[in-house]
Protein backbone atom coordinates (compact mmCIF):
# COMPACT_ATOMS: atom_id res chain seq x y z
CA UNK A 1 0.00 0.00 0.00
CA UNK A 2 2.16 3.33 1.32
CA UNK A 3 5.06 1.32 -0.35
CA UNK A 4 3.72 2.31 -3.68
CA UNK A 5 4.71 5.83 -2.48
CA UNK A 6 8.15 5.17 -1.46
CA UNK A 7 9.31 3.38 -4.42
CA UNK A 8 7.47 5.85 -6.89
CA UNK A 9 10.22 6.85 -9.32
CA UNK A 10 8.65 11.11 -10.55
CA UNK A 11 6.20 12.18 -7.27
CA UNK A 12 4.34 15.16 -7.27
CA UNK A 13 4.42 16.57 -3.74
CA UNK A 14 2.05 19.57 -2.59
CA UNK A 15 2.26 21.58 0.48
CA UNK A 16 -0.42 24.48 1.73
CA UNK A 17 -0.95 28.07 2.30
CA UNK A 18 -1.24 27.17 6.26
CA UNK A 19 1.74 24.83 6.30
CA UNK A 20 4.44 27.24 4.73
CA UNK A 21 3.41 30.77 6.60
CA UNK A 22 2.99 32.18 10.28
CA UNK A 23 -0.31 33.48 10.95
CA UNK A 24 0.42 36.68 10.02
CA UNK A 25 1.35 35.70 6.53
CA UNK A 26 5.40 35.92 6.84
CA UNK A 27 7.15 32.76 5.47
CA UNK A 28 8.24 30.49 8.06
CA UNK A 29 12.27 29.65 6.79
CA UNK A 30 12.10 26.79 9.09
CA UNK A 31 8.98 25.12 8.02
CA UNK A 32 10.48 25.67 3.91
CA UNK A 33 13.62 24.16 5.63
CA UNK A 34 12.30 21.22 6.68
CA UNK A 35 10.36 20.42 3.35
CA UNK A 36 12.89 21.47 0.96
CA UNK A 37 15.35 19.06 3.51
CA UNK A 38 12.57 15.95 2.95
CA UNK A 39 12.44 17.01 -1.08
CA UNK A 40 16.78 16.92 -1.17
CA UNK A 41 16.59 13.05 0.32
CA UNK A 42 13.99 12.03 -1.70
CA UNK A 43 16.01 13.26 -4.70
CA UNK A 44 19.64 11.91 -3.54
CA UNK A 45 17.44 8.35 -3.48
CA UNK A 46 17.21 8.47 -7.18
CA UNK A 47 13.52 10.00 -7.36
CA UNK A 48 12.31 13.57 -9.76
CA UNK A 49 10.15 15.34 -7.37
CA UNK A 50 8.00 18.35 -8.33
CA UNK A 51 6.78 20.30 -5.66
CA UNK A 52 3.06 22.19 -5.82
CA UNK A 53 3.47 25.31 -3.42
CA UNK A 54 0.58 27.75 -2.05
CA UNK A 55 1.88 30.40 -0.39
CA UNK A 56 1.80 33.49 -2.24
CA UNK A 57 -0.90 35.52 -1.07
CA UNK A 58 -0.23 34.61 1.70
CA UNK A 59 3.36 35.71 1.68
CA UNK A 60 2.24 38.71 0.85
CA UNK A 61 -0.11 39.76 3.43
CA UNK A 62 2.81 40.64 5.89
CA UNK A 63 4.81 43.03 3.59
CA UNK A 64 1.33 44.78 2.54
CA UNK A 65 0.48 44.80 6.20
CA UNK A 66 -2.68 43.00 5.84
CA UNK A 67 -3.73 41.16 8.81
CA UNK A 68 -6.00 37.93 6.75
CA UNK A 69 -6.85 37.20 3.12
CA UNK A 70 -8.55 40.01 1.16
CA UNK A 71 -11.89 39.45 -0.20
CA UNK A 72 -11.38 40.93 -3.25
CA UNK A 73 -9.73 39.29 -6.12
CA UNK A 74 -7.76 43.06 -7.32
CA UNK A 75 -5.91 42.77 -3.79
CA UNK A 76 -5.46 39.14 -3.46
CA UNK A 77 -3.51 39.94 -6.42
CA UNK A 78 -1.76 42.37 -5.46
CA UNK A 79 -0.56 40.30 -2.70
CA UNK A 80 0.30 37.18 -4.65
CA UNK A 81 2.42 40.00 -6.70
CA UNK A 82 4.74 41.04 -3.91
CA UNK A 83 4.12 37.14 -2.42
CA UNK A 84 5.06 34.92 -5.26
CA UNK A 85 8.90 36.64 -5.75
CA UNK A 86 9.12 36.34 -1.70
CA UNK A 87 8.44 32.75 -1.55
CA UNK A 88 10.32 31.60 -4.67
CA UNK A 89 13.33 33.56 -3.63
CA UNK A 90 13.13 31.59 -0.30
CA UNK A 91 12.69 28.10 -2.21
CA UNK A 92 15.45 28.87 -4.32
CA UNK A 93 17.59 29.61 -1.41
CA UNK A 94 16.53 26.70 0.46
CA UNK A 95 17.34 24.51 -2.64
CA UNK A 96 20.43 25.87 -2.98
CA UNK A 97 22.32 24.64 -0.13
CA UNK A 98 22.23 20.81 -1.70
CA UNK A 99 23.24 22.31 -4.97
CA UNK A 100 19.77 21.75 -6.26
CA UNK A 101 18.21 24.24 -8.80
CA UNK A 102 14.72 24.99 -8.38
CA UNK A 103 12.47 26.29 -11.36
CA UNK A 104 9.33 28.35 -11.48
CA UNK A 105 6.28 27.49 -13.12
CA UNK A 106 3.13 29.81 -12.53
CA UNK A 107 -0.06 28.07 -14.35
CA UNK A 108 -3.65 29.76 -14.69
CA UNK A 109 -6.73 27.24 -15.99
CA UNK A 110 -6.34 28.64 -18.77
CA UNK A 111 -3.21 27.22 -19.30
CA UNK A 112 -4.90 23.80 -18.49
CA UNK A 113 -8.08 24.40 -21.17
CA UNK A 114 -6.45 25.59 -24.32
CA UNK A 115 -4.83 22.55 -25.87
CA UNK A 116 -1.35 24.69 -27.06
CA UNK A 117 -0.83 26.29 -23.46
CA UNK A 118 -1.35 22.64 -22.05
CA UNK A 119 1.39 21.07 -24.02
CA UNK A 120 3.54 23.66 -23.77
CA UNK A 121 3.19 23.41 -19.79
CA UNK A 122 3.81 19.89 -19.73
CA UNK A 123 7.16 19.55 -22.59
CA UNK A 124 8.40 22.59 -20.01
CA UNK A 125 8.16 20.50 -17.05
CA UNK A 126 9.65 17.36 -18.83
CA UNK A 127 12.53 19.52 -19.79
CA UNK A 128 13.07 20.23 -16.10
CA UNK A 129 13.19 17.19 -14.66
CA UNK A 130 15.23 16.31 -17.51
CA UNK A 131 17.62 19.49 -16.59
CA UNK A 132 17.86 17.84 -13.07
CA UNK A 133 15.69 20.90 -11.39
CA UNK A 134 13.30 21.14 -8.92
CA UNK A 135 10.01 22.50 -11.00
CA UNK A 136 8.56 24.84 -7.91
CA UNK A 137 4.57 25.36 -9.40
CA UNK A 138 1.59 27.66 -8.29
CA UNK A 139 -1.38 28.74 -9.66
CA UNK A 140 -0.28 32.19 -11.29
CA UNK A 141 -2.84 34.39 -8.41
CA UNK A 142 -1.36 37.83 -10.03
CA UNK A 143 -3.49 37.37 -13.27
CA UNK A 144 -5.81 34.71 -12.61
CA UNK A 145 -9.56 35.69 -12.45
CA UNK A 146 -12.58 34.13 -11.06
CA UNK A 147 -13.24 32.59 -14.74
CA UNK A 148 -10.21 30.88 -15.04
CA UNK A 149 -8.78 29.91 -11.37
CA UNK A 150 -8.10 26.85 -10.06
CA UNK A 151 -9.48 27.36 -6.99
CA UNK A 152 -7.52 25.31 -5.02
CA UNK A 153 -3.78 24.00 -5.52
CA UNK A 154 -5.21 20.53 -4.41
CA UNK A 155 -6.74 19.85 -8.21
CA UNK A 156 -3.72 21.76 -10.01
CA UNK A 157 -1.78 19.44 -8.16
CA UNK A 158 -3.93 16.48 -9.50
CA UNK A 159 -3.96 17.61 -12.76
CA UNK A 160 0.21 18.06 -12.65
CA UNK A 161 0.52 15.28 -11.63
CA UNK A 162 -1.01 13.69 -15.65
CA UNK A 163 1.11 16.28 -17.05
CA UNK A 164 3.80 14.98 -16.00
CA UNK A 165 2.70 11.16 -15.64
CA UNK A 166 3.79 11.05 -12.07
CA UNK A 167 3.20 7.47 -10.05
CA UNK A 168 2.31 9.18 -6.71
CA UNK A 169 0.89 12.25 -5.14
CA UNK A 170 1.90 13.31 -2.00
CA UNK A 171 -0.92 15.73 -0.30
CA UNK A 172 0.30 17.92 2.76
CA UNK A 173 -1.81 20.04 4.95
CA UNK A 174 -2.28 21.36 8.44
CA UNK A 175 -4.31 18.06 9.16
CA UNK A 176 -2.44 15.05 9.41
CA UNK A 177 -5.13 12.74 7.79
CA UNK A 178 -8.82 12.45 6.59
CA UNK A 179 -11.29 12.19 9.60
CA UNK A 180 -14.72 11.19 10.32
CA UNK A 181 -15.71 14.68 11.35
CA UNK A 182 -13.63 17.56 12.50
CA UNK A 183 -10.64 15.91 14.17
CA UNK A 184 -10.90 18.85 16.99
CA UNK A 185 -14.00 17.21 18.01
CA UNK A 186 -14.34 14.01 20.49
CA UNK A 187 -15.70 11.10 18.24
CA UNK A 188 -13.90 11.65 15.31
CA UNK A 189 -11.99 8.85 13.56
CA UNK A 190 -8.86 8.73 11.43
CA UNK A 191 -9.70 7.06 8.26
CA UNK A 192 -6.75 5.66 7.71
CA UNK A 193 -7.39 4.42 3.76
CA UNK A 194 -9.65 5.44 0.93
CA UNK A 195 -10.53 2.09 -1.16
CA UNK A 196 -13.40 3.55 -3.33
CA UNK A 197 -16.10 6.37 -3.11
CA UNK A 198 -18.11 4.00 -0.77
CA UNK A 199 -15.31 4.23 2.07
CA UNK A 200 -16.74 8.06 2.52
CA UNK A 201 -20.08 7.48 3.06
CA UNK A 202 -21.35 9.59 6.27
CA UNK A 203 -17.42 11.46 5.99
CA UNK A 204 -17.97 15.26 6.63
CA UNK A 205 -16.17 16.75 4.34
CA UNK A 206 -15.79 20.32 6.17
CA UNK A 207 -12.97 22.80 5.18
CA UNK A 208 -9.90 24.03 6.98
CA UNK A 209 -6.95 26.22 6.56
CA UNK A 210 -6.09 29.84 8.12
CA UNK A 211 -5.10 30.89 4.85
CA UNK A 212 -5.87 28.64 2.01
CA UNK A 213 -8.76 28.26 0.12
CA UNK A 214 -8.83 24.90 -0.53
CA UNK A 215 -10.33 21.88 2.66
CA UNK A 216 -10.95 18.34 2.73
CA UNK A 217 -13.68 18.42 -0.38
CA UNK A 218 -10.63 19.41 -2.36
CA UNK A 219 -8.14 17.17 -1.37
CA UNK A 220 -10.64 14.13 -1.90
CA UNK A 221 -11.24 14.65 -5.15
CA UNK A 222 -7.70 15.75 -6.14
CA UNK A 223 -7.30 12.38 -4.93
CA UNK A 224 -9.83 11.36 -7.13
CA UNK A 225 -8.64 13.04 -10.50
CA UNK A 226 -5.20 11.84 -9.72
CA UNK A 227 -5.87 7.93 -10.70
CA UNK A 228 -2.58 7.10 -8.45
CA UNK A 229 -1.72 6.22 -5.24
CA UNK A 230 -2.05 9.56 -3.31
CA UNK A 231 -1.17 10.32 0.75
CA UNK A 232 -2.83 12.84 2.80
CA UNK A 233 -0.90 13.96 5.26
CA UNK A 234 0.41 16.84 7.48
CA UNK A 235 3.99 18.87 6.44
CA UNK A 236 5.00 17.57 9.84
CA UNK A 237 4.92 13.79 8.39
CA UNK A 238 6.26 14.52 4.79
CA UNK A 239 9.48 12.80 5.54
CA UNK A 240 7.48 9.45 6.45
CA UNK A 241 5.06 9.58 3.71
CA UNK A 242 7.83 9.93 1.06
CA UNK A 243 9.39 7.10 2.93
CA UNK A 244 6.11 4.92 2.18
CA UNK A 245 5.42 5.28 5.67
CA UNK A 246 1.93 4.20 6.96
CA UNK A 247 1.04 7.82 7.96
CA UNK A 248 -1.96 10.06 6.79
CA UNK A 249 -4.75 8.43 4.49
CA UNK A 250 -3.97 6.47 1.28
CA UNK A 251 -6.02 6.52 -1.20
CA UNK A 252 -6.17 3.68 -3.22
CA UNK A 253 -6.25 4.67 -7.35
CA UNK A 254 -9.96 3.33 -7.47
CA UNK A 255 -10.80 5.17 -10.91
CA UNK A 256 -8.95 4.08 -13.93
CA UNK A 257 -5.87 6.74 -15.28
CA UNK A 258 -7.70 8.85 -18.11
CA UNK A 259 -5.52 10.13 -20.91
CA UNK A 260 -4.25 13.58 -20.52
CA UNK A 261 -6.57 14.49 -23.01
CA UNK A 262 -9.56 13.18 -21.37
CA UNK A 263 -8.65 14.46 -17.95
CA UNK A 264 -8.55 17.96 -19.81
CA UNK A 265 -11.17 17.72 -20.86
CA UNK A 266 -13.27 16.52 -17.79
CA UNK A 267 -11.19 19.06 -15.52
CA UNK A 268 -9.45 21.54 -16.96
CA UNK A 269 -12.31 23.10 -18.95
CA UNK A 270 -15.42 24.53 -18.37
CA UNK A 271 -18.28 23.92 -21.17
CA UNK A 272 -18.68 27.44 -23.11
CA UNK A 273 -22.48 26.50 -23.73
CA UNK A 274 -24.66 23.23 -23.65
CA UNK A 275 -26.32 20.82 -26.28
CA UNK A 276 -29.62 18.86 -25.03
CA UNK A 277 -29.87 15.28 -25.92
CA UNK A 278 -32.37 13.29 -26.30
CA UNK A 279 -32.31 9.89 -24.09
CA UNK A 280 -31.35 7.67 -27.03
CA UNK A 281 -27.73 9.65 -27.43
CA UNK A 282 -27.36 10.26 -23.69
CA UNK A 283 -27.75 6.15 -24.08
CA UNK A 284 -24.84 6.61 -26.72
CA UNK A 285 -22.87 8.83 -25.66
CA UNK A 286 -22.66 7.32 -22.02
CA UNK A 287 -22.96 4.45 -21.87
CA UNK A 288 -21.87 2.98 -25.59
CA UNK A 289 -19.61 5.06 -25.51
CA UNK A 290 -20.08 6.52 -29.08
CA UNK A 291 -19.67 9.93 -30.65
CA UNK A 292 -22.89 12.56 -30.64
CA UNK A 293 -24.41 12.41 -34.33
CA UNK A 294 -27.07 15.44 -35.56
CA UNK A 295 -30.00 13.31 -34.89
CA UNK A 296 -29.92 12.88 -30.94
CA UNK A 297 -29.35 17.12 -29.91
CA UNK A 298 -32.74 18.43 -29.13
CA UNK A 299 -31.19 22.38 -28.24
CA UNK A 300 -28.67 24.50 -27.97
CA UNK A 301 -27.45 26.73 -24.98
CA UNK A 302 -24.78 29.42 -25.08
CA UNK A 303 -22.44 30.92 -27.81
CA UNK A 304 -19.80 28.73 -28.60
CA UNK A 305 -17.03 28.43 -31.92
CA UNK A 306 -16.46 25.29 -33.47
CA UNK A 307 -13.52 23.32 -31.23
CA UNK A 308 -14.62 24.75 -28.37
CA UNK A 309 -15.69 22.75 -25.37
CA UNK A 310 -19.62 22.41 -24.60
CA UNK A 311 -21.42 20.32 -21.90
CA UNK A 312 -24.06 17.87 -23.08
CA UNK A 313 -27.19 17.66 -21.04
CA UNK A 314 -29.91 14.98 -20.68
CA UNK A 315 -33.14 15.82 -21.36
CA UNK A 316 -33.48 16.71 -17.34
CA UNK A 317 -30.73 19.42 -18.08
CA UNK A 318 -28.23 17.68 -15.94
CA UNK A 319 -24.67 17.73 -17.89
CA UNK A 320 -23.23 14.33 -18.30
CA UNK A 321 -20.70 14.60 -20.28
CA UNK A 322 -18.34 17.18 -22.32
CA UNK A 323 -16.57 17.11 -25.73
CA UNK A 324 -14.99 19.48 -28.32
CA UNK A 325 -17.96 21.04 -30.70
CA UNK A 326 -17.19 20.35 -34.40
CA UNK A 327 -19.59 23.10 -35.57
CA UNK A 328 -20.49 27.09 -33.96
CA UNK A 329 -23.51 27.38 -32.21
CA UNK A 330 -25.83 29.24 -34.70
CA UNK A 331 -24.79 26.12 -37.22
CA UNK A 332 -26.56 23.29 -34.88
CA UNK A 333 -30.26 24.44 -35.36
CA UNK A 334 -30.72 23.76 -38.83
CA UNK A 335 -28.69 20.25 -37.96
CA UNK A 336 -30.77 19.12 -35.06
CA UNK A 337 -32.47 15.77 -35.48
CA UNK A 338 -30.90 14.97 -38.89
CA UNK A 339 -28.67 11.38 -40.01
CA UNK A 340 -25.51 12.36 -41.16
CA UNK A 341 -25.97 11.00 -44.50
CA UNK A 342 -29.15 13.61 -45.39
CA UNK A 343 -26.96 16.43 -44.23
CA UNK A 344 -24.34 15.20 -46.62
CA UNK A 345 -27.14 14.89 -49.81
CA UNK A 346 -28.40 17.92 -48.93
CA UNK A 347 -25.85 20.34 -47.62
CA UNK A 348 -22.51 18.80 -48.63
CA UNK A 349 -19.87 16.32 -47.72
CA UNK A 350 -18.63 18.60 -45.29
CA UNK A 351 -21.45 17.93 -42.62
CA UNK A 352 -21.10 14.10 -42.81
CA UNK A 353 -19.44 14.59 -39.42
CA UNK A 354 -20.38 14.26 -35.79
CA UNK A 355 -21.45 16.91 -33.56
CA UNK A 356 -18.48 15.52 -31.38
CA UNK A 357 -16.38 12.59 -31.78
CA UNK A 358 -15.74 10.12 -29.69
CA UNK A 359 -12.14 10.91 -29.33
CA UNK A 360 -13.28 14.56 -28.05
CA UNK A 361 -15.58 13.32 -25.73
CA UNK A 362 -15.59 12.39 -22.07
CA UNK A 363 -18.16 11.30 -19.88
CA UNK A 364 -18.73 13.18 -16.74
CA UNK A 365 -18.08 11.57 -13.23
Amino acid sequence: MHESIGKARRVVVKVGSSSLTTTAGVIDTARIDALVDVVAVRRAAGSEVVFVSSGAIAAGLGPLGLVRRPPDLATQQAAASVGQGLLMHRYTESFARYGLCAGQVLLTADDMMRRTHHRNAQRTLAQLLNLGVVPIVNENDTVATDEIRFGDNDRLAALVAHLVRADALVLLSDVDALYTGDPRLPGSKRVSEVRSPLDLDGIELGRSGRVGTGGMITKVEAARIAGIPVVLTNAASAAAALAGEPVGTYFHPYTPRRSTRHLWLAHATTGHGSLLLDAGAVEAVVRRRKSLLPAGVTGVRGDFAAGDPVDLCDPSGMAVARGLVNYDAAEIPGLMGRSTRWLARELGPEYEREIIHRDDLVVLD
